[in-house]
């Protein structure tokens, strides 16, 4: 087996030089040249560390969490894909477990930090809950970082720029002629949610068009939320052209509820959803999306983290560096007329 005293000999540098570069130690002194004669002499000689020795000697596992509200969720793949990426790069392992709610999240990670199972944890929150109902998980020893959304007493989140993916989906039905636009939104206590909201609302302002409140939803992403949603919305009148749905999972399901309701998508009512993956692609009609920088946000989670345990801190951050990308497929057309 090669060990850290190989390397360095290989490299001319210090079995120290060479523990502070694998273990990305925050203050290490040596060049970006040597950096990386070390990274690759130790891929070319397929190191692998001790974990267990490194364990005993740092209490530490080599192992992180991504804790999530529902492992089958599409949506979650290419963001578990990013953080596992990353947290490889890094030495880490990584660890997914499931949290349905509050109870369940304090239960899990009450399992995996308070015993020592893992080294820290990322939380998606599930949906609804309000990031003052955190405050059992933010105080400054438990190494969380949270996806999209941020405590307002403690740093250590990750979030995509949700108004910028509201504002892509509405800019698209407003360019293809409609004004009537309704809005399918999550539950009010979603941060998320009340984001793509504004987005939403700050792309009919700008547009010149009022926003009627009784095309303002706010249900949920399930199947039976959009039923809900579109029976709101078919009392309107007159009904609305087309609709702004804050995720996909939930646009899936509004395409499933106006085919029950007898509305023809596109051409009585066109269809955006926030988000995208494989499952809009196989709907009928195949389902307008915005995608989001998901894998990215999985990576950045894992870096965040890493630097909550190695500094103390993390500063929130928003990922607004990769801009929404509009999917267009067959459930949007022009307005009639």
């Amino acid at each position: 087996m090669t060990t850290l005293s190989d390397v360095a000999s290989a490299v001319g540098v210090s079995v120290s030089a060479v523990s502070r570069v694998l273990n990305d130690a925050p203050g290490t002194r040596v060049s970006e040249e040597t950096r990386q004669r070390i990274l690759e002499t130790a891929r070319q000689m397929d190191y692998r560390p001790n974990h267990s020795a490194r364990s005993l000697r740092l209490q530490r596992t080599a192992v992180l969490a991504c804790v999530l509200p529902d492992l089958t969720n599409a949506l979650f793949s290419e963001l578990v894909e990013g953080a596992e990426d990353a947290a490889r790069e890094r030495g880490y392992t990584l660890l997914l477990s499931r949290a349905e709610g509050m109870h369940d999240l304090d239960d899990t990670l009450a399992r995996l930090l308070g015993e020592g199972r893992v080294d820290g944890a990322i939380v998606q929150m599930p949906d609804g809950l309000e990031p003052e109902s955190l405050d059992s998980l933010v105080h400054d020893a438990l190494p969380v970082v949270f996806l999209h959304a941020a405590h307002p007493r403690r740093t250590g989140s990750v979030m995509l720029d949700d108004a910028a993916a509201a504002r892509t989906a509405t800019d698209h039905l407003l360019a293809l002629g409609h004004e009537r636009i309704a809005f399918v939104g999550g539950l009010a206590g979603s941060p998320s949610a009340r984001r793509r909201e504004e987005g939403f609302r700050e792309a009919m302002a700008q547009a010149g068009h009022a926003v009627d409140e009784k095309l303002v939803t706010r249900f949920g992403y399930r199947i039976s939320d959009a039923d809900s949603a579109l029976a709101v919305l078919a009392e309107a009148q007159p009904r609305p052209t087309a609709l702004v749905v804050a995720n996909m999972n939930a646009g899936m399901a509004a395409l499933g509820a106006a085919r029950r309701m007898k509305w023809s998508v596109p051409e009585d009512l066109s269809v955006v959803a926030v988000h995208d993956a494989w499952p809009a692609a196989m709907t009928w009609p195949p389902l307008t999306t915005v995608r989001m920088p998901l894998r990215s946000l999985g990576r950045a989670a894992v870096e965040c983290l890493i630097e909550r345990l190695q500094v103390g801190t993390a500063a929130d951050r928003l990922l607004s560096n990769e801009s929404p990308q509009l999917i267009r497929r067959a459930s949007t057309s022009a307005i009639e007329g």
